[in-house]
């Protein structure tokens, strides 16, 4: 048997947010972290997703491992392959999103693919080639003070073309408005002229199944997991993909439920400030961390101390854009989120083997030290949380039962995601 869709994410909540998106569809879906070696067992799987740490590495590695997961997902006979970056198309002008659009384009021999960010769920619209956050452009919904990848143009089709020779080309919403067969049409009149990477306007869900229909055939897409909520049915469609019951259907939940926060984007700030509203939790400072143990095992302490009384724990190195600054000042930026990411892991290992079996992080990179730290390879996507953010299992590690598992990117979630994840925790 060959899987339907083959995903390729940068990052870790990137992939679990679109594999969310497939299993709310119908979609049985694994998240395998990195490139595995061999062919899994595909009885039950319609779906994969490859969960890269590419977004914010130098554009030739972010290629290279995306070329490689391509290669191994071609391998398992996929029929489409999705290449997923963030809904904020968080990259910088070198890259990584055109560059590695452009490699996969040449690997599958394909003249053209569509750029879909749009999340409108999660207030991610596209209008004009223009990205906006809620009623904000992309440049002043705080993005512009991402500690990685600021964006300070919302011009899309602006944005890609300083990455990227190839044309760069708008699907704008009075053509999709017409429908699928006149976004289709669209679409080839622009491979005919050159343009090899197309923008898509998308303003709500409607939009979002008109694209899903018009680009099902072609070898490569590219966007948000907001198109992956509409794919699923034109797979059906076609014939692809049989209808499944409880394709997001997990263990039993057990053990201790701790949140380990690394985003500092304004979601997650909220998200800690209303757990602090309803009890304790531990701040981790870059500059004290940088000085040596006692902080770290400061915070295990705590941690611990808070895990025997059965209360969910809370670990932060969240903080407002001035406290990331002077940290940065200090220390330098790479430093500073080294030492962040790599205590968060740690954090993560040492209190899983002493029977932490729920555990929720928050930020794209911070997922991807604590997946990594733990040795995690593979992920079975359960029932969604909140729009993106689903609860995982893995058998990989844990003691009594599974690990559950919440990856959650920075920006989703709403403010009281911190706690009610655990409530709807089978």
């Amino acid at each position: 048997m060959s899987i339907v869709l083959g995903a390729i994410a940068d990052d870790f909540t990137g992939a679990t947010d679109l594999a969310n998106n497939l299993v709310r569809s119908g979609m049985r879906c694994v998240q395998v972290i990195g490139v595995p070696e061999g062919k899994p067992d595909l009885s039950d799987v319609d779906a994969i997703v490859v969960a890269l740490k590419s977004r914010s590495c130098p554009a030739g590695q972010a290629v290279s491992e995306s070329l490689a997961a391509l290669a191994w997902l071609q391998g398992l006979g996929a029929r489409q392959i999705f290449f997923k970056y963030c809904s904020t198309f968080d990259s910088t002008d070198r890259g990584n999103i055109g560059p590695v659009s452009d490699a996969l384009l040449d690997a599958l021999n394909a003249s053209q693919t569509v750029m879909v960010p749009a999340f409108p769920v999660n207030g991610r619209t596209v209008y004009q080639g223009h990205l906006f956050v809620g009623d904000r452009l992309l440049n002043d919904s705080g993005m512009q003070d991402h500690p990685l990848n600021p964006m300070k143009d919302a011009d899309l089709v602006r944005v890609l073309a300083r990455q990227t020779t190839g044309n760069v080309g708008l699907l704008s919403w009075p053509v999709l408005r017409q429908g699928s067969e006149a976004a289709g049409e669209r679409l080839k009149a622009l491979e005919s002229d050159g343009v090899r990477h197309v923008i898509c306007d998308t303003l709500d869900e409607s939009d979002l199944t008109t694209l899903a229909s018009a680009v099902a055939d072609k070898p490569l897409v590219t966007g948000g997991s907001g198109l992956g909520q509409e794919l699923p049915a034109e797979y059906r469609s076609r014939g692809w993909l049989a209808d499944v019951s409880e394709a997001g259907r997990l263990e039993p939940a057990v053990g201790g439920a701790l949140v380990l926060s690394g985003s500092c984007s304004r979601a997650t700030l909220g998200q800690v400030a209303d757990f602090l509203g309803k009890g304790e939790g531990f701040a981790l400072d870059p500059l004290k961390l940088a000085e040596g143990d006692d902080h770290l095992e400061a915070a295990l302490a705590f941690a611990r101390e808070r895990l025997r009384e059965g209360a969910p724990v809370l670990v932060y190195a969240s903080s407002d854009p001035d406290q990331v600054r002077q940290a940065q000042a200090t220390l330098g930026a790479e430093r500073a989120g080294e030492l962040v990411e790599s205590v968060l892991g740690h954090l993560a290992v040492t209190l899983v083997n002493d029977g932490v079996g729920r555990l929720v992080v928050a930020g794209g990179e911070t997922s991807g030290a604590v997946v990594s730290a733990l040795g995690i390879r593979t992920l079975r996507i359960g029932d969604q949380i909140d729009p993106g953010v689903p609860w995982t299992q893995t058998a990989d590690v844990g003691g009594a039962g599974p690990l559950s598992l919440a990856l959650k990117s920075g920006n989703f979630g709403r403010p009281d995601f911190f706690t009610r994840a655990f409530e709807v925790l089978p």
